[in-house]
């Protein structure tokens, strides 16, 4: 397995560019990142080119759901919205050729029923996956928990079992959070078996807190041998919250390189 930083979260000592390099100087072999549209694609793509890094993953827009909105994809109302963010994720992809784009399911919306709501989710990532297959990049979506992110429509392995069957698309695949897994006090072996063959992409921290790996309870030696039991030989991204500055929280990679978890490039 190979391993990537979300810039979203990590070296937010540093403008969203030069993060790119210091990822990659810090030995990084990849980088993430939530939502670049503030970047022009192009100083993005060539921040990436000097760095030597690939770009991993993309988020559609969901402008409000940090604020407890319940943005876009699962809400008929905001149809033309969720078509105006795919569209500019098209665009920005386009140029900058991520391997997976995210397309997160939101909040159940004041008003929609939940059957509503997947039904709409579905529709929406099913033309999503079609979309970026011309482009070669893969679409998903992620399972968040509930204490976190109260009514997210999405949770649990099942959950995205379930989304599967109804986007009925080759092109659309589970991205698994490690630590959203672990904050609902799932088991990590048997949410990862409960998704093999369906898993295209793999984020992680420690919970409790959601920081660096080494500052909680979860065992990462068991999820990762639990992954490589399921077949799972791509990406595993660090999307935590230092504890302390970004480099000062590194000192897990190297324990992770020395058993072997993840290639050296």
């Amino acid at each position: 397995m190979k391993l990537a930083a979300n810039i979203s979260l990590l070296f937010t000592e540093l403008p969203l560019l030069q993060r790119i390099a210091a990822a990659a100087a810090a030995g990084f072999t990849a980088v993430e990142v939530q939502y670049p549209y503030e970047v022009p694609a192009i100083q993005f793509k060539e921040a990436l080119a000097a760095a030597g890094l690939p770009l991993v993953l993309l988020n559609i827009a969901a402008p409000d759901l940090a604020a407890g909105g319940p943005g876009l994809a699962a809400v008929p109302a905001r149809q033309e919205q969720f078509d105006q963010a795919l569209q500019e994720a098209l665009t920005y992809a386009a140029m900058v050729r991520p391997q997976f784009v995210n397309v997160l399911p939101g909040r159940l919306a004041e008003g929609v029923s939940r059957e509503q709501a997947l039904a709409t989710l579905a529709a929406n990532v099913r033309r999503a996956a079609k979309e970026f297959q011309l482009l070669g990049i893969k679409v998903l979506s992620e399972a968040i928990n509930p204490l976190d992110m109260p009514g997210f429509l999405i949770n649990t392995p099942e959950h995205l079992l379930a989304l599967i069957e109804a986007v009925d698309h080759a092109n659309f695949a589970a991205q698994l959070d490690l630590y959203h897994m672990a904050r609902q006090g799932l088991d990590l072996p048997r949410a990862i078996a409960a998704l093999a063959g369906h898993i295209g992409h793999v984020q992680f921290a420690d919970c409790p807190g959601r920081n660096q790996p080494g500052t909680g309870s979860v065992d990462f030696a068991g999820a990762i041998q639990a992954l490589r039991g399921a077949g799972y030989s791509g990406w595993l991204a660090a999307e935590y919250r230092p504890s302390t500055n970004t480099q000062g929280s590194l000192g897990w990679l190297a324990e992770w390189r020395d058993a072997g978890w993840i290639s050296p490039r």
